[in-house]
C-alpha cells in the first residue's frame, strides 16, 4: 500500500507553502529520510524527507503549487514492485498525439503559392541594383518597409540620402515605389515597436522574496528612518588580525574575520545606548536587556537575517564559528525558524560585494541597523601629516520615532572608537 507524502508542520503561524523543487520524479527510488521535495515558506525553505523507502508512485502537486499543512504531496510505493508499474503509466501519455495531424500543412500549402500583388510581381529594371545608402537613410527605410532597391539617391555616386527617403515617404519623387506613407511626418528614425512580452520572462515570486519585500516596505512606511555616517580607520584591527590570524585559526579552527570585532563593538555600543536595542510596541517602548544580533546574509533565495543569541556572552571565536555556520546554512537553505526569529539589532556587510556606502533599511521591529562597507586605502590627516590608511565607511540607520540624532551619532562614534582601539573590547572601557 502506498505511503502518502504530506506537508509537515512548518512552524508557528505558517499555514501554507509553495512547492519549490522536486528532487525525484515518478518512478525514482528513494530511501528513508532522503530529501524528496523542497517547500518554500515566507520564512524558511525546507526539504521534506521520504517517510518510507520505495518508489515515487505519484506526484500530486507540481513545482509552484501552493499547499497547506497536511496536504498530500505525493505517494511512495514500498518495495521494488512499484518501480515497474509507475514508469509503465508514463509512456502511455506520449502516444496520445495522433500522427494524423501531419496532413494539414498540405492543405495550407496552396495559399503560399497564391499570386503576389502586381506591384511586387513586376519589379522595375533597376530593382536588382541597390544604390549605396547612408546609415540614417537605411534605418528610416527599414523602419517604414521601403525596398532600398526602389529608391533613387541624390548623393555622390547615387547614394541615397536621408532626405531622399523622407521625400518618398511624404509622397514626392519615387513615391510610387514607396510603401504607404505614415500618418505623421517622420523627423528621425523611429524605434521599431516592441511586441508586448517579447524577450521577457515572468517568474513567480518565492514566498521568501515576497515576505522580504513586505517587511522592507513596511519598514519604510511605518518607521521614521534616518541614517548617520562615519568613517573608521581599520589599521589597528588589520594589524591585530595579521599578528594573531594563524594562531587563532590553529587553536579555534576558524578564521579571524572582521565580523567578530564589529559584533563585539556593537554590543558595547548597545550597552551604552540602550534605546538603540529597544523596540516600539504600540505606545510602549520595549527595553531589551539581552543582545541578539542579526547578521544579514544573502542566501540562495534572497536576503535572510539569522541571529546570534546572547552575543554579549560569546567569545570572538564563538562569534566567528556561528557566523560561518549560519552563512553556510543560508546558502544551502538549511536555516530553521529558530535561526531567524527575534533579534534586537542587525548588522549588514555590503562591503563583501564591494559597496562603498549605503543606507541600510531597518529590520522591523528593530530600531537600528549598522551597515559595514568595503575597506579602501585613503589619504587622511594624522598629526598634521597626510598618510594613507585603510578606511571603512560606516552607516547607522535608526528609527527617529525612538532614537534622537544625538544617540545615533554617539552610538556610531562608540563603535568607531572600539574598532580603532580594539583593546577597549577586552577591557570594556
Amino acid at each position: 500500500m502506498a505511503v502518502e507524502l504530506t506537508v509537515p508542520a512548518l512552524g508557528e503561524s505558517i499555514t501554507e507553502a509553495v512547492v519549490g523543487k522536486w528532487h525525484k520524479k515518478v518512478g525514482d527510488t528513494v530511501a528513508v529520510d532522503e530529501p524528496v521535495v523542497v517547500l518554500e515558506t515566507d520564512k524558511v525553505t525546507i526539504d521534506v524527507p521520504a517517510p518510507a523507502a520505495g518508489t515515487i508512485a505519484a506526484i500530486a502537486h507540481s513545482e509552484g503549487d501552493t499547499v497547506k499543512i497536511g496536504d498530500v504531496l505525493g505517494s511512495i510505493a514500498p518495495g521494488a514492485g512499484a518501480a515497474a508499474s509507475a514508469p509503465a503509466a508514463k509512456p502511455a501519455q506520449p502516444s496520445a498525439p495522433a500522427p494524423a495531424q501531419a496532413p494539414p500543412p498540405a492543405a495550407v500549402a496552396p495559399p503560399r503559392a497564391s499570386p503576389v500583388p502586381a506591384a511586387q510581381a513586376a519589379p522595375s529594371p533597376d530593382a536588382g541594383r541597390q544604390a549605396p545608402m547612408t546609415p540614417v537613410a537605411r534605418a528610416i527605410a527599414d523602419a517604414n518597409g521601403l525596398d532600398p532597391a526602389t529608391l533613387r539617391g541624390s548623393g555622390a555616386s547615387g547614394r541615397v540620402m536621408k532626405d531622399d527617403v523622407l521625400t518618398v515617404l511624404e509622397g514626392g519623387r519615387g513615391g510610387a515605389a514607396a510603401a504607404p506613407a505614415p500618418a505623421a511626418p517622420v523627423a528621425s528614425a523611429p524605434a521599431p515597436a516592441r511586441t508586448p512580452g517579447a524577450r521577457e520572462e515572468r517568474v513567480k515570486m518565492t514566498p521568501l522574496r515576497k515576505r522580504v519585500a513586505e517587511r522592507l516596505l513596511s519598514a519604510q512606511n511605518n518607521a521614521a528612518i534616518l541614517t548617520t555616517f562615519n568613517e573608521v580607520d581599520m589599521s589597528a584591527v588589520m594589524a591585530l588580525r595579521k599578528q594573531y590570524a594563524e594562531r587563532f585559526q590553529q587553536r579555534h579552527g576558524v578564521k579571524l574575520g572582521f565580523m567578530s570585532f564589529f559584533v563585539r563593538a556593537t554590543v558595547e555600543a548597545l550597552k551604552a545606548f540602550p534605546l538603540v536595542n529597544a523596540s516600539i510596541d504600540g505606545d510602549e517602548v520595549v527595553l531589551k536587556h539581552y543582545y541578539d544580533i542579526g547578521v544579514a546574509v544573502s542566501g540562495s533565495r534572497g536576503l535572510v537575517v539569522p541571529v546570534l543569541r546572547d552575543a554579549d556572552k560569546l567569545s570572538m571565536a564563538e562569534i566567528e564559528k556561528q557566523v560561518a555556520e549560519l552563512g553556510q546554512k543560508a546558502r544551502s537553505d538549511k536555516l530553521t525558524l529558530a535561526d531567524l526569529q527575534g533579534g534586537t539589532f542587525s548588522i549588514s556587510n555590503g562591503g563583501i560585494f564591494g559597496s562603498m556606502l549605503s543606507t541600510p533599511i531597518l529590520n522591523p521591529p528593530q530600531t537600528g541597523i549598522l551597515g559595514m562597507h568595503n575597506i579602501v586605502e585613503r589619504p587622511v590627516a594624522r598629526d598634521g601629516q597626510v598618510v594613507i590608511r585603510p578606511v571603512m565607511y560606516l552607516a547607522m540607520s535608526y528609527d527617529h520615532r525612538l532614537i534622537d540624532g544625538r544617540e545615533a551619532v554617539q552610538f556610531l562614534v562608540r563603535v568607531k572608537e572600539c574598532i580603532e582601539d580594539p583593546e577597549r573590547l577586552l577591557l570594556e572601557v
